[in-house]
């Protein structure tokens, strides 16, 4: 059976570390599985994408508009697919992926307006899924950091050199309308939301697994511990 399961998130919510805890969780298991990471920076087809975020076509990440941005990433994830995973999915190995076409629903839907947002959505969903041919998920877990939180881990990350971020993770205001993007995006398509803060802090990397963990077995895996 294929299964295709996406860890979404703004910058800094920990998607890449709670991809690989899940991917060993799998393994444990003894179960085929793969992890793919979005966008795909050591390839060529990531190229339009290194510049959009590296400022090359504005300084803004609305001097792009929410279409041709998602062109970028959608042809990265074709030519990921079509090079690297598309027969491990077709034989049934388990895919995990940090990052997916739901990205294009959380940070270009940030830039439609109000009463176009279900247009995008329609658009995006028949562009990347039946005109590309990308696989849809069978399960998207958000994880649903507060920015201000994630701001400050993104500083840790980068050794608090703020000039390392690229044009979404430096613009404040821009993760705001993203996360309403996300929440908007997760309430139409049945995301599975996870709060990872209490109290004004990030919940522990493991509480936030054992979340994650919750929500696979509920999906797909009842009959294990």
């Amino acid at each position: 059976m294929r299964k295709l399961i996406v860890i979404e998130g703004l910058d800094g919510s920990g998607k890449a570390t709670q991809t690989k805890l899940l991917t060993d969780w799998f393994k444990k298991k003894r179960l085929d599985v793969r992890q793919i990471s979005f966008p795909d920076y050591e390839s060529p087809s990531s190229a339009l994408v290194k510049l959009y975020l590296g400022g090359a076509f504005g300084k803004s990440p609305d001097d792009v508009n929410a279409y041709a941005a998602s062109s970028f990433y959608a042809v990265d994830r074709y030519a990921s697919y079509k090079q690297f995973w598309e027969k491990d999915y077709l034989s049934g190995k388990i895919i995990i992926a940090d990052r997916y076409t739901t990205s294009n629903a959380i940070y270009q839907l940030s830039k439609v307006e109000t009463e176009n947002r279900d247009g995008f959505l329609e658009w995006l969903e028949f562009y990347e899924y039946r005109q590309l041919q990308l696989p849809v998920p069978d399960l998207t877990v958000y994880l649903d950091m507060p920015i201000e939180i994630s701001q400050e881990l993104l500083v840790r990350r980068y050794n608090g050199d703020a000039g390392k971020k690229d044009l979404h993770e430096s613009n404040f205001s821009f993760l705001k309308q993203c996360r309403e993007s996300a929440l908007y995006s997760a309430e139409k398509y049945g995301w599975h939301i996870i709060n990872c803060s209490e109290n004004g802090k990030a919940m522990s990397i493991q509480t936030i697994h054992n979340a994650v963990l919750d929500a696979v077995r509920k999906k797909f895996f009842t009959d294990y511990d």
